[in-house]
């Protein structure tokens, strides 16, 4: 899916995921500017491209979060890459040798989408309260809002169980 598909603000239900890094703030600590940007831009092309490949918006970064979509009919397909984000993306830290893992946050709903920024450079966001909810769900690796997990098949579900309280869904191997 293209973001240059919208081209007015509209409303429309997605997907929508939020990561970060664990101990990233430490790690900018003991590397220089430059090596930190090559080292983030290397990780956020993997990540992005998994997203865009599964047909996502890869949205934005800011230091070691993203942002990124679904349109609502994708869920499964979002859901999965979102899984690859983090599985592969973790693996690739540790190869360069940083103790940093993702933290995934999804939440499915309605947001406004278009184009916002100084004048001569807008660029595509996504604003409303499933974004905010996305960012604020509790999470130490992967975790769901049950709005995410009732759009999934059955054969999806079967990868996450249910947390409580408050209800979310993590991956199913993980401990909490």
């Amino acid at each position: 899916m293209s973001q240059h598909a919208i081209s007015t603000p509209t409303e429309i239900d997605m997907l929508v995921g939020f990561s970060d890094l664990t101990l990233y703030n430490r790690y900018t600590q003991k590397i220089g500017n430059l090596d930190l940007l090559a080292l983030m831009t290397a990780y956020f092309e993997l990540t992005g491209g998994i997203i865009e490949d599964a047909g996502g918006l890869f949205i934005k970064t800011i230091g070691d979060a993203s942002l990124a979509a679904f349109r609502g009919g994708d869920t499964d397909a979002g859901v999965n890459a979102f899984l690859r984000t983090k599985s592969e993306g973790d693996a690739w830290l540790r190869a360069q040798g940083l103790n940093s893992v993702a933290i995934v946050k999804l939440h499915f709903g309605a947001v406004a989408c278009g184009y916002v920024g100084a004048p001569s450079e807008k660029r595509f966001d996504i604003y409303g309260k499933t974004v905010n909810t996305a960012a604020l769900l509790e999470s130490k690796g992967f975790a769901m809002s049950p709005q995410v997990f009732r759009k999934l098949s059955p054969e999806t579900r079967k990868l996450f169980k249910k947390h409580t309280p408050p209800v979310t869904y993590i991956a199913a191997g993980e401990r909490h």
